[in-house]
């Protein structure tokens, strides 16, 4: 492999684990959360995942935090003083000021490193949909590929990159004002499920309802069959703390021509927080979101 004089940083929003980013040679910082009974802040890797959603069962409310610009500054310093520019892939801004916060770092070391390129892209994605982004953009590098066309690659196919999202409680998408009181309190009666995708600005869009959780998975699974342009492509799915849901639909994903998915990785606490336990999330490359 190729000796490459930049560094690809992300953040823990990507949803993929430490030792997988430090085999892709990929640097990170952390958001943090905090549970409302707990006096402590924790960094996303603090918490055993299961641990975490199960407080969430159990009723505890958690609140999240960005990444600051001190602590991207630092980072990214590090990589500078040891000669490699840095090319920071953010968490979506429909979703979080982490990436405003990692640009604010970087525009403030371009000053100070005129010398260095330090580049930053809003990957306009989430949870394991940045992480994919992430991996493709490890491929290019691996490849030879200079920081600048990286980071046009990302540039270029972040609006190609799917999110499929389905939930398994409608109440913590009350808290955070996606449905009302009354929908998450009819929806559970019924069994009603939303399907959600992350639309072009960022943001998570409710798309269609559905009734039970296994017609739910069957959804996430046809807008990969409707929309996916290379069935050979990587897919990447994540999950609230439901590993069986995830392994089912990928099994529903080979049966649609697609391949074995290469990552199923839990949807981090941050996340999490949001979208709750039970929380299934597809990630694949398409026409279009």
């Amino acid at each position: 492999m190729l000796t490459q004089s930049y560094t690809i940083y992300t953040d823990s929003a990507c949803d993929i684990s430490k030792e997988i980013l430090d085999s892709w040679g990929v640097r990170y910082k952390s958001l943090s959360f905090r549970f409302d009974h707990l006096d402590k802040e924790f960094l996303n890797d603090d918490m055993k995942t299961e641990e975490f959603y199960q407080l969430m069962r159990e009723g505890h409310i958690a609140k999240t935090s960005a990444v600051n610009a001190q602590t991207f500054r630092e980072g990214f310093e590090e990589e500078l003083k040891a000669g490699k520019d840095v090319l920071y892939l953010g968490f979506s801004t429909g979703l979080s000021t982490t990436y405003n916060d990692g640009e604010l770092a970087a525009k403030e070391l371009r000053e100070q490193y005129p010398e260095r390129k330090i580049l930053t892209v809003d990957t306009l994605a989430a949870s394991a949909g940045e992480g994919l982004l992430v991996y493709l953009a490890v491929q290019k590098q691996k490849e030879g590929a200079t920081i600048e066309e990286v980071a046009r690659f990302v540039e270029d196919i972040r609006l190609h990159l799917c999110h499929w999202f389905t939930v398994e409680d409608l109440v913590y998408l009350k808290r955070g004002g996606r449905v009302s009181a009354a929908v998450a309190l009819i929806g559970g009666m019924l069994q009603i499920k939303p399907v959600l995708h992350v639309d072009d600005e960022g943001h998570l869009i409710s798309m269609s309802k559905v009734r039970g959780r296994k017609a739910s998975l069957q959804a996430l699974a046809q807008h990969y069959a409707d929309s996916v342009t290379d069935k050979t492509a990587p897919v990447f799915i994540s999950h609230g703390d439901c590993l069986e849901d995830a392994k089912t639909l990928g099994q529903m994903i080979r049966a649609a021509g697609g391949p074995e998915p290469m990552i199923i990785t839990p949807v981090g606490p941050v996340i999490g927080a949001h979208s709750g336990p039970g929380t299934m999330a597809l990630f694949f490359l398409g026409k279009e979101r």
